[in-house]
């Protein structure tokens, strides 16, 4: 009699353990809302005292992206061994994108904006924060991947601070149309990767184009002159959720550098092409109405939502690809 009430006993906790692990792993799958950067930078730099500078915005945003990323509902589920975090994919995703487009901010922070010249020396913040972000994302032993993280923002908030200290004149954030031209640059290849990885998801054959418009070029081995790209099936949602990851972190980015780089956007008479931009990647941010990310053919029966955000990324991409050539006029 014992065992049987053992028996049953042993099933309930399971079954418990099941659907506390599933309302778990629901609620860690919502990602985190869009924020106002501008209010979020007066709020900060009131509570602390300080002035919005130039520079402020843009470091205070990237300073709250990695916030967001790493204490959302669930916290940073990437590097998990433990259920329900190790069976989801999806926002571990969402977080590679996040983290991709800040390690791209933050080098461009330290190589760029915070130097006035190619031989002047890097931010002592910037110099230890830039490599912190480029840990491994999936370590969960010591030092972890979310402890390294913490210190790269530990050190963004030392260099914050400095910018809105009056009384600190040895740190400097440089709104220069050449410095964000060459940001936005990098910005670029990281969304022709993301849309060429969604597109990918119907199977297509495209022309090899690697040496075009340049008869002397060579490769290091031999290409096939017709390359097939397909997504395996089982990479589909990771793909979108990077995508869809990336564009949260950019877009954020995207509008504190149009209030830091104001003057510039003006002089250049570019402003309207940035907010361009972030409309077409405020509407990768869409709720998503579908239990799962569905892989339709292109004019088939079912949505293929990988296509609509490849869509959205290579829109803003395209009108990103113009404000670069604006910025680069005289």
């Amino acid at each position: 009699m014992s065992s049987i009430f053992t028996t049953k006993s042993i099933s309930a906790v399971i079954a418990a353990l099941f659907i506390i692990f599933c309302i778990l792993g629901f609620w860690w799958s919502f990602e985190p809302s869009i924020f106002n950067v501008k209010e979020n930078a007066r709020v900060t730099a009131e509570d602390n005292k300080q002035r919005v500078v130039t520079g402020y915005t843009t470091t205070n945003t990237l300073i709250k992206v990695l916030d967001e990323m790493l204490h959302k509902p669930g916290g940073y589920l990437t590097n998990d061994v433990t259920p329900p975090g190790i069976f989801m994919d999806n926002i571990p995703s969402w977080e590679f994108g996040v983290l991709e487009m800040s390690r791209d901010l933050a080098l461009a922070m330290r190589k760029d904006f915070s130097r006035s010249q190619s031989q002047s020396i890097d931010n002592a913040a910037l110099l230890k924060a830039q490599p912190n972000l480029n840990f491994d994302n999936n370590r969960w032993i010591l030092p972890s991947s979310e402890g390294q993280y913490e210190n790269a923002i530990e050190q963004l908030i030392v260099y914050r601070n400095q910018l809105g200290n009056a009384s600190s004149s040895d740190n400097q954030f440089y709104a220069r149309a050449d410095n964000l031209r060459d940001y936005l640059k990098q910005v670029e290849k990281r969304l022709g990767s993301l849309s060429q990885k969604l597109s990918a998801s119907v199977g297509t054959e495209v022309i090899n184009t690697n040496l075009a418009g340049d008869n002397t070029a060579k490769d290091s081995s031999p290409e096939s002159p017709i390359v097939v790209n397909k997504t395996s099936w089982f990479k589909l949602d990771n793909n979108f959720y990077e995508a869809r990851g990336s564009s949260w972190a950019l877009l954020h980015f995207l509008k504190a550098i149009e209030a830091d780089f104001s003057d510039v956007l003006k002089k250049k008479n570019a402003t309207v092409s940035l907010q361009q931009i972030i409309r077409e990647l405020e509407a990768t941010q869409e709720p998503i109405f579908s239990p799962m990310i569905l892989n339709g053919s292109g004019f088939g029966f079912l949505a293929n939502h990988s296509l609509v955000m490849a869509n959205y990324i290579s829109r803003a991409n395209a009108a990103l690809i113009e404000l670069s050539e604006l910025l680069n006029q005289g």
